[in-house]
């Protein structure tokens, strides 16, 4: 196991005493407690928040538009963490799945939309900041399961330096596919970062969840 998938920070309400929880998925380069930043940015005060750190602060090495087995066995292990989180907010805290949301940015968000993907179900949201589903160009994606009833925000520059948006738009026709809920917004000119609209979004599909 590269990533330790005890390696995680919380905020928000204790996770015993809150009815959702968020589970926060940092950039390259980042860490836990960065990504919990945006914790203050949730209106809906009822969440707990979890995140796992990264072993060096990244997920895996290179480019998510990289064939997969040259990323491996980072992305095997990084996806291992969040199924682990999962199981443990379902075992020992007893959060049904539709409770459970996910945020990612950059490659935590690549990382967060393809373990999704992969293990898909009716979630309480998925929020994908500058991120898209993991793999080279032409991939053919077979994903099983269906992701009916839930939300999910895909948002990025049109000219982000790391996330072509024909991935994200890719990404988003998979989804929909899939049976999710999807809304997907380009920013023209944006830089490589978060910005207002996004967290609004997030807050319009985490109340209009309720």
């Amino acid at each position: 196991m590269i990533h330790n998938p005890n390696n995680i920070r919380t905020a928000g309400k204790p996770l015993e005493a809150s009815s959702k929880v968020m589970i926060m998925v940092h950039g390259r380069g980042g860490s836990a407690r960065d990504i919990l930043s945006l914790a203050e940015y949730i209106d809906d005060k009822d969440f707990a928040f979890i995140a796992p750190e990264a072993q060096g602060n990244t997920w895996y090495p290179h480019s998510f538009l990289r064939p997969l087995e040259e990323n491996e066995p980072y992305l095997s292990s990084a996806l291992e963490v969040l199924a682990s989180l999962r199981a443990r907010l379902q075992s020992d805290f007893n959060f049904k799945l539709p409770q459970i949301y996910w945020l990612g940015f950059s490659q935590g968000a690549c990382l967060t939309l393809e373990f999704v993907a992969r293990n898909a179900t009716e979630y309480g949201g998925v929020f994908g900041l500058s991120g898209g589903l993991i793999g080279p160009p032409n991939l053919v994606r077979s994903y099983e399961g269906s992701l009916t009833n839930t939300p999910i925000f895909l948002g990025c520059s049109d000219i982000d330096p790391h996330i072509p948006k024909e991935r994200v738009l890719e990404s988003e026709t998979v989804f929909r596919q899939m049976g999710a809920n999807v809304t997907a917004k380009l920013y023209p000119n944006f830089p490589h970062s978060i910005n207002e609209d996004e967290l609004n979004v997030v807050n319009l599909l985490v109340a209009g969840a309720q």
